[in-house]
């Protein structure tokens, strides 16, 4: 790997990351993941301390959502901790925070404040509902979020009441729109001198994610209810059990029916005026399920797997998450990435989603201990040994 390539593509920015929990490191752990250098700022343990997640930095949570970061402890309730901060913002890059709206301003650190010390600053915000409205001083949590956002109402099976999703769909998705956002207000700095400020919200997010659902009702008044593991409109798409397990089965148009009902050996399901549309098919789904999971229980997943792809009807394995790791593709794709922790040696942590043609992903540190770039950043800022000394005495660090 070259220096460049080890470097990043986003080497040069700098980012202060005063988030916590979830949405606002994943945020953030994006742009570190890619080369920027990410100041994750902590309160002292003298302070109110946590970051939302447990007390176990050893954990495979924190360890996934603070990789390629840095440490830095700061008490933002003593002036002494808000004048650092206001000191590392004038020539930081991009701020990110997942303060209540009231918060931020109660310490003195909202969006007009750092604009006033930094108008280059991108200064990105991730709340539960929003900066305004009548919800915006509630606290966020992701599965408040999915059952506002309308997931949990079309997730599950009919008439088993609201499911939620297995991941938090709804902090993992506004962290993935607050850096979007980041690398948009970045882009147009480049054109304008100017940073800007960035809002996203896990109700915002969710419902974006809702997507086709969400337009079916926006457009045709149709309200999406549950359908378990069939898709809402197509089939038959879903799960169906064979010898060995579950295959998902995915036909999206006639000409994919066709070619499923050859593959399986059952023409007369195409030839059947009860499944000739896609309308039809829909209507009559159970029916259509039931015939098709007849003929594939006769055989094992892999059988169908290959037979069906063959053919040009996507199909795949249900596989439980040590199988997903075990997959060859899965292997070749390199999902699971190798870092060195100085407490926990050889670890390996989740990969990027996305992958550059000049830049080759990796791991490059695991995550900081608590404060444990404090004193080095202070100096860049021009603080020297007994101001240091003094600073972590008072407890500000």
């Amino acid at each position: 790997m070259t220096d460049t390539e080890s470097r990043g593509p986003l080497h040069g920015l700098t980012v202060l990351d005063l988030s916590r929990v979830r949405a606002g490191p994943h945020a953030v752990r994006q742009l570190a993941d890619w080369g920027a250098r990410c100041i994750k700022i902590e309160a002292p343990r003298t302070a109110a301390f946590g970051d939302g997640l447990g007390d176990d930095r050893n954990g495979p949570d924190f360890q996934n959502l603070h990789r390629n970061k840095l440490s830095l402890t700061l008490d933002l309730k003593q002036p002494k901790g808000k004048e650092i901060l206001l000191k590392l913002a004038e020539t930081a890059d991009v701020l990110v925070e997942n303060f209540r709206p009231k918060v931020k301003t109660r310490l003195g650190i909202g969006y007009e404040t750092l604009r006033a010390i930094n108008p280059r600053l991108v200064y990105a915000s991730i709340s539960g509902f929003g900066q305004t409205g009548p919800y915006a001083d509630r606290p966020g949590f992701d599965q408040i979020a999915q059952g506002m956002g309308g997931l949990m109402s079309v997730t599950g099976f009919p008439g088993q009441g609201p499911v939620r999703a297995g991941i938090p769909v709804a902090d993992l998705s506004a962290g993935l729109y607050c850096a979007l956002g980041i690398m948009i207000a970045l882009f147009e700095r480049a054109t304008t001198g100017k940073g800007q400020w960035v809002q996203t919200s896990l109700l915002q997010a969710q419902i974006s994610m809702l997507d086709f659902q969400a337009v079916r009702w926006l457009m045709k008044r149709e309200r999406p209810a549950q359908a378990g593991n069939d898709h809402p409109t197509i089939i038959p798409t879903g799960t169906f059990r064979c010898k060995d397990g579950y295959l998902n089965i995915g036909t999206s148009g006639q000409d994919i029916f066709d070619r499923l009902c050859r593959t399986i050996e059952a023409p007369e399901l195409a030839r059947n005026p009860a499944f000739a549309t896609s309308v039809a098919r829909s209507r009559n789904r159970t029916l259509l399920n039931a015939s098709i999971s007849g003929k594939l229980a006769e055989k094992t997943v892999s059988h169908w797997v290959e037979l069906l792809n063959a053919a040009g009807v996507p199909a795949g394995p249900v596989l439980s998450i040590d199988q997903v790791f075990d997959d060859p593709q899965v292997q070749h794709l390199g999902m699971a990435k190798p870092v060195e922790h100085k407490t926990l040696g050889h670890i390996d942590l989740l990969g990027q989603g996305l992958e550059l043609s000049d830049h080759v992903f990796a791991i490059r540190q695991g995550s900081p201990e608590a404060g444990e770039h404090s004193e080095a950043i202070l100096r860049e800022i021009g603080y020297d040994d007994a101001a240091i000394g003094e600073l972590r005495s008072a407890g500000v660090i």
